[in-house]
């Protein structure tokens, strides 16, 4: 595996890569865990070679978020993704990415608003810039993404459709701890105590998605969700909503796949998660 911090040197490499089997991208902000790497599993599906690119995005936090206390281990980060065979690191500093001068940014309207994009402003417009950035320096032909950050899929995909990218975009289903608390960085934030009270988050998304399956009215089954994560421990809770699964349009009565999502604070973290629902 070659790590480059250089521009230059990662077109070398990834141009080499393309020609070679084919390229495909798995964008990170490192702090790896499972998930991450069953995305490198993923993109290996569909090209010979993988780039993982770790870089803890400012553009993408807000005022008073965790930018820097965002874990960063490289060392081990660097390991992981080896043993998963991983032929390109791409490791590029603040000042790469963001050279003296940057003045471009780029707003996804539709997918991000509302939910995340209405709690964190201007966090889908640093993501939406990141992520086209990588794709101009990789040239992948593919890139895989969780489903876990579900809105953040939809705005990639609607990125590349508008701006006409030719790269194949991959979901891939949410990796799971064995009592369904979705696989996250921020995990490792949570005291003992909320660690296990988390576990009410998945729960309670499968049980209101249970609900609106049999038939019971949306908001009533949002209104009872909210109350049972209240109940649960959590302090608040910044949304629970039903969306369309291809638009993220709100949606009142299942009609077509949709997606339940949620984002809840426990302790001082705020964790996300969604699941299908049709």
């Amino acid at each position: 595996m070659q790590t480059i911090r250089d521009l230059a040197a990662l077109r070398a490499a990834c141009s080499a890569a393309r020609a070679d089997g084919g390229l495909a991208l798995v964008p990170t902000m490192g702090a790896l865990h499972d998930g991450h790497l069953a995305l490198v599993r993923e993109a290996k599906r569909h090209a010979r070679h993988v780039a993982v690119s770790i870089f803890v995005n400012p553009t993408q936090f807000g005022p008073g978020e965790d930018l820097d206390a965002y874990p960063r281990r490289e060392a081990e980060d660097l390991a992981l993704i080896a043993a998963e065979g991983a032929s390109i690191a791409w490791l590029p500093d603040a000042a790469t990415m963001y050279p003296d001068g940057f003045a471009t940014s780029i707003r996804v309207g539709g997918a991000s608003e509302g939910l995340c994009g209405a709690a964190r402003p201007g966090h889908f417009d640093g993501v939406a810039t990141v992520v086209a950035k990588l794709f101009n320096q990789v040239g992948p032909g593919v890139a895989v993404f969780g489903e876990k950050d579900y809105q953040q899929l939809a705005v990639i995909r609607r990125l590349v459709a508008d701006l006409d990218f030719a790269i194949d975009i991959i979901g891939l289903t949410t990796v799971r701890e064995a009592d369904g608390l979705a696989r996250s960085s921020r995990n490792a934030y949570l005291s003992a105590q909320d660690r296990a009270r988390a576990a009410a988050l998945p729960a309670t998304l499968h049980a209101c998605a249970a609900r609106i399956v049999a038939g019971d009215a949306v908001a009533e089954v949002l209104h009872d969700g909210i109350a049972a994560l209240h109940e649960a421990g959590f302090a608040s809770v910044d949304y629970l909503e039903l969306r369309d699964a291809a638009s993220l349009v709100p949606v009142t009565t299942l009609a077509a796949p949709a997606r339940l999502l949620v984002a809840a604070r426990i302790g001082t973290t705020r964790l996300i998660d969604n699941i299908a629902v049709a």
